[in-house]
């Protein structure tokens, strides 16, 4: 096995240098930036420099195309970006921190109350004051997916400065979610208009925005100090040939989303790569109602079959850790999870699946075992974890058949289409555990996309949902943890390592563990 994953790995990696050190072919000029937008120049008329961002992060494929944090993740892309800010944001820890506000107390279990700092003013040129933010908050709950299950908000109160929310039970995790992207405020009397643009507090506005570009330019009026004039061009890349050549090409600036096959490229006094530690996790969801993976031998089988470490550690180059749950391992901590292609043999040989015919496959009542694999490239590290899952289930008999596609969102509606889906997920965004369970995993979450239930796991979660006390919280997240890796209904299998590379003359880039934030009043092109 280990002999077939370095040679997935020399392949990959034979792929993507040949490829970045090739000419630009037409894919590469049609997806990276003109020469109208040549990287990191001053223009010719002004001081201005521009920096051109490519990312593999931003667009309809990822949900998070334009900047309305009122749709769907577009908060992602709202804050990410400089043009919004929230009430409160995570610091370097994940723990949460003012930002718009300047204080906040809990009044009673099912009442909030928040000061927002003075002195700040949207980009349309309004002022920030509880009135806006009430403004802002009760669109939110009206048209978001998420918020108003996230939030019980019963309502709002405005007075000055100071904003009160009452919620309809009681709701420790209230002021977490005040951190999370959909959050940001925007002046409502501007609104969304057409492109998707909006009205922010933060140290960029948008002057155009489309489904795969943003453009910005820094605030001369930002409340938290100066901001170095400059213009940023956001564009959307999926393909990592294409950010790899055009990093390199000079078309580029900067890049998020780099495959890792491409990193010593940039390892040299040229460039710049600023790294951080997530919570962004690589797993696979199971179909439930595919009924051979209703059988847990059969879940087992699968996932002490996928080599962990051999991901990690060969195909991402150790660009991340491995996986014991959705949340990163805390050191010291001790994996409960095997890598046993044998015992997985023995799993589906005891369930009646065996190579009768001698083609490699396990079967079963004339019918090989054969399962159909989706996931996107938005993410560089889902086709390769495809292709990594697909090699380690040959091993066992398993024909693994793989659908990369970015119009994954589609295919997953038909639950005869696919019976693993791997996806990325930042499970603990805003220093809530919660979030990851109620998103994708309760017998009722949105994004449950393989229908797993657990009784158990769901009245965790109610007790989760009521409890103060953080060590009491994160002791209730470590059972439910424990019972998702237990029951493998989802397979952990790496967390991220975020990496933003840039070249040298780009500063003050730097990634946060929360995954949110990238562009900052602090970002200089020299």
């Amino acid at each position: 096995m280990r002999k077939q994953m370095k040679l997935i790995s020399a392949a990959i990696s034979t792929a993507l240098l040949l490829g970045a050190c090739a000419a630009p072919n037409k894919q590469a000029n049609e997806n990276t930036t003109n020469a109208e937008t040549t990287a990191a120049n001053s223009d010719s008329t002004s001081d201005v420099k521009t920096m051109v961002y490519g990312t593999t992060s931003y667009g309809v494929g990822m949900s998070d195309a334009g900047l309305n944090p009122h749709a769907d993740y577009s908060g992602w892309s709202c804050v990410r970006y400089g043009v919004g800010e929230t009430l409160f944001k995570l610091n370097e820890n994940i723990e949460l921190v003012p930002w718009l506000a300047e204080s906040y107390k809990f009044l009673d279990d099912n009442t909030l109350e928040v000061i927002i700092k003075d002195g700040i003013n949207f980009s349309s040129g309004r002022k920030l004051d509880a009135a806006a933010a009430k403004e802002c908050f009760e669109d939110l709950i009206a048209v978001h997916d998420r918020a108003p299950a996230d939030m019980k908000i019963k309502e709002i109160k405005a007075d000055g400065r100071t904003l009160t929310f009452i919620s309809t039970e009681p709701n420790p995790a209230l002021i977490n979610f005040l951190a999370e992207p959909y959050s940001a405020i925007i002046d409502m009397q501007v609104g969304v208009d057409e492109t998707k643009n909006v009205s922010g507090t933060g140290p960029y506005k948008a002057i155009s925005v489309s489904d795969t570009e943003i453009k910005l330019e820094s605030r001369d009026d930002y409340w938290e100090g100066p901001v170095a004039k400059k213009n940023i061009t956001v564009k959307s890349i999926t393909d990592g040939d294409t950010l790899t050549m055009g990093l390199q090409s000079g078309e580029l600036d900067a890049t998020y989303g780099l495959p890792y096959a491409s990193y010593p490229l940039f390892e040299n006094d040229n460039y710049t790569i600023n790294s951080s530690a997530t919570s962004r996790a690589f797993f696979m969801q199971l179909n439930f109602e595919n009924e051979l993976l209703k059988d847990k031998n059969i879940r087992s089988a699968i996932a002490m079959a996928v080599d962990k470490e051999g991901f990690v550690n060969v195909l991402l180059g150790g660009h991340g850790k491995v996986a014991n749950g959705p949340f990163p391992m805390k050191d010291g901590e001790t994996p409960n999870y095997s890598f046993s292609p044998e015992k997985s043999k023995e799993l589906l040989n005891a369930a009646g699946w065996s190579d009768s015919d001698g083609d490699g496959y396990v079967d079963k009542d004339g019918k090989n075992f054969e399962l159909n694999f989706l996931t996107y490239p938005g993410r560089s590290e889902l086709p390769i974890l495809a292709q990594s899952v697909q090699s380690n289930l040959k091993d066992i008999g398993i024909k693994l058949n793989i659908n990369s596609t970015e119009n994954y969102l589609e295919v997953v509606k038909d639950s005869s289409a696919w019976d693993i889906l791997a996806s990325a997920m930042v499970t603990n965004p805003t220093g809530n555990k919660a979030y990851f369970f109620e998103t994708t995993s309760l017998t009722e979450s949105s994004k449950n996309r393989g229908h797993y239930s657990n009784s158990e796991l769901d009245e965790l979660a109610k007790t989760l949902s009521t409890t103060f006390d953080s060590e009491k919280r994160d002791e209730t997240a470590q059972k439910m943890s424990d019972i998702l890796v237990d029951d493998y209904g989802f397979i952990f299998v790496s967390h991220l390592q975020m990496s933003l590379v840039s070249k040298n003359n780009i500063k003050g880039l730097v990634p946060m563990p929360s995954d949110y934030y990238e562009f900052s009043k602090d970002l200089v092109i020299e």
